[in-house]
């Protein structure tokens, strides 16, 4: 799992007195960074390979200014030239948030996918999401 801690804004607290709910997309690609220099390493547009293609959010609890937040990524479907992503928002433990964001490899000059290098496959392994079952089940 990839972990990014961000303390939320004042600017990002709506009128409701919790942070907005276009904020939350934001932290998300924020902590998709470490994925994205894996495709990217020298992080130049000119050299860019991920493009995404879907993202889904559940809005689960509201998230307030001035307690830091986690946000948290796993790879949950590692495809030829496709990934797709699970991430979490927690604040004080609590689920805030989860979504899936869907990227492929992308060669913009070629204008065509690419399959996922063997050497970036290996590293994504390492941060594959296993479900748990919940208790019950």
């Amino acid at each position: 799992m990839y972990k990014k801690i961000i303390e939320p804004r004042v600017s990002e607290t709506d009128g409701v007195g919790h942070i907005n709910n276009t904020t939350l997309p934001i932290w998300f690609e924020a902590a998709r960074n470490p994925i994205f220099k894996l495709f990217t390493p020298d992080d130049s547009f000119e050299n860019w390979r991920m493009i995404i293609l879907n993202i889904n959010i559940d809005y689960v609890s509201q998230v307030y200014f001035g307690i830091d937040v986690e946000v948290c990524t796993w790879v949950k479907k590692l495809g030829n030239s496709s990934l797709e992503l699970y991430e979490e928002i927690r604040q004080n433990g609590n689920l805030c948030a989860k979504g899936k964001a869907v990227y492929v490899n992308y060669h913009t000059g070629n204008q065509k996918s690419e399959l996922i290098p063997d050497h970036i496959r290996k590293e994504l392994e390492k941060h594959l999401y296993e479900e748990t079952p919940e208790p019950g089940e």
